[in-house]
């Protein structure tokens, strides 16, 4: 028996650091432990950086003050829109690429990723003209102050200006988790985060040869960071030594995969738009209240954001295994593997909701030495946090759907929690009801957990099993 444990825990650890170092695997046959270990343990890794980036950025902006935080929420309600777009592409990528892998076809997965480029970059394009030049505006609209506005908005410029290497990262890592290469999607995002991490205090204070830049510095290390990282995905795509491989007979147009693209995407793009403009419209109340409470509930968001971005990443598992073995022919299988990622996302989350509920203060305290900006932050976040169980299996839920090729029922869901039932909430419980931004907070939750229940119920009936991409 002592034998037979220690052979289990020499697997584990095993698995574990081919999960890291990257494995060639079939997904669609190894054991389902095995496969969520190897697919999920790289995509938590590479979602903890990314929540390590946006802890960090914003820690070091709240030293220029609350206004500055204040922008950076702003900024970020709306550049949502373009991650919106960016995952929506992502999703429809995931979907196509899982399949054709699954179904043991790499060339189409190639060409498949190619199209995705192409589109992204078209897309990206299109909004960075138009996010540059009206920067000023698009504040102004979201409530900032009119010296946010002739002061801050060079931020908001350079985001909304550089969007295309936000989300070609967001494409090309989803080629690489679909494919089941999670390891490098991991270590690239890494590399972008770290060298963001480093440029930020540089190019915001003027450290060593470095000009002092203000909140713009904070823009340029953003777009510089996840710059390189796009440039050692292409160099990875072209070297040809992962699953996915591009070679100059995938860069020519396939109207059929593009056809199909677009049509998974715009449900992908559809969810993500309607899921992230809601927040944008719980900002827009939220800054009746001041830009105390906005900067509060910024702090906050983004520390629920450090605590989400894991669970994101196992769901992203999620979506790769169902994609992966309905493209093999096995839809037990894939259903029976979105049920065991969602329980250990489950239980994960929890244990930090509690975490957060019980002791939120100091998380807030982290970033920011105002007492009044610390107080209207740790309520936001006792708040939000204790819905995290529920979070955990409505993401696992929704990417599984949305792994099997079926974006539109998704896009439904949200329609209907978001839209119909989360704003107007939003609205009625902070405003007409009296309960100011704390109604706000207490819709985030009862709306997450609704979009929860009615993806189980979808996800049950199993219709998405019948789904061809």
């Amino acid at each position: 028996m002592p034998f037979i444990k220690t052979n289990k825990i020499r697997d584990l650890f095993g698995d574990l650091l081919a999960s890291v170092k990257g494995s060639d695997q079939d997904f669609t046959e190894i054991p389902l432990r095995r496969a969520i270990i190897l697919l999920s343990v790289p995509m938590v890794l590479e979602m903890l950086m990314e929540s390590v980036f946006a802890v960090v950025d914003i820690f070091f902006v709240s030293r220029l003050g609350a206004d500055a935080v204040a922008t950076v929420g702003l900024t970020e309600s709306v550049i949502t829109i373009i991650y919106a777009i960016g995952m929506g592409l992502a999703t429809a990528t995931t979907s196509l690429v899982s399949r054709r892998i699954g179904e043991k076809d790499p060339e189409q997965a190639s060409r498949t990723a190619f199209q995705a480029i192409v589109a992204g970059i078209f897309v990206s394009a299109v909004l960075a003209i138009a996010g540059y030049h009206f920067a000023g505006d698009i504040l102004s609209l979201m409530g900032a102050s009119p010296s946010m506005v002739r002061e801050l908005s060079g931020y908001t410029s350079i985001m909304l200006g550089s969007n295309t290497v936000i989300m070609l990262l967001f494409i090309i890592n989803s080629v690489f988790r679909s494919s089941g290469d999670a390891a490098t999607a991991m270590k690239v995002l890494w590399l972008g985060n770290i060298l963001n991490i480093i440029l930020d205090p540089c190019l915001i204070f003027g450290w060593g040869p470095f000009p002092e830049m203000g909140i713009k510095g904070a823009a340029v290390a953003t777009a510089t960071g996840r710059g390189i990282a796009v440039i050692w995905q292409f160099i990875i795509l072209f070297r040809g030594h992962k699953r996915v491989k591009l070679r100059l007979r995938h860069m020519v147009p396939d109207p059929a995969i593009i056809i199909m693209l677009f049509k998974l995407s715009l449900g992908g793009i559809g969810q993500n738009l309607i899921g992230t403009t809601s927040w944008i419209f719980m900002v827009r109340i939220i800054s009746v209240f001041g830009s105390t409470v906005v900067a509060g509930y910024t702090i906050a968001i983004r520390v629920v954001i450090f605590a989400l971005l894991p669970s994101s990443g196992i769901s992203n598992a999620s979506s790769t295994l169902v994609g992966q073995n309905l493209g093999a022919g096995k839809p037990d299988r894939a259903e029976k593997a979105a049920w065991k990622v969602g329980w250990v996302n489950s239980v994960l989350m929890g244990l930090i909701g509690l975490i957060l509920v019980l002791w939120p203060e100091p998380f807030i305290r982290f970033f920011i030495d105002d007492k009044a900006v610390i107080s209207e932050g740790t309520a936001a976040l006792r708040i939000v946090s204790a819905g995290f169980i529920s979070y955990a299996l409505g993401m696992v839920m929704i990417g599984a759907i949305n792994g099997a090729g079926d974006t539109f029922t998704p896009t439904k869901i949200f329609l209907f929690v978001f839209w119909m039932v989360e704003i107007p909430l939003a609205w009625l419980l902070a405003l007409p009801l009296g309960l100011d931004q704390f109604g706000v907070y207490y819709a985030i939750v009862f709306s997450e957990t609704l979009l929860t229940v009615t993806a189980w119920l979808v996800f049950r009936r199993g219709k998405w099993k019948l789904r061809k991409v």
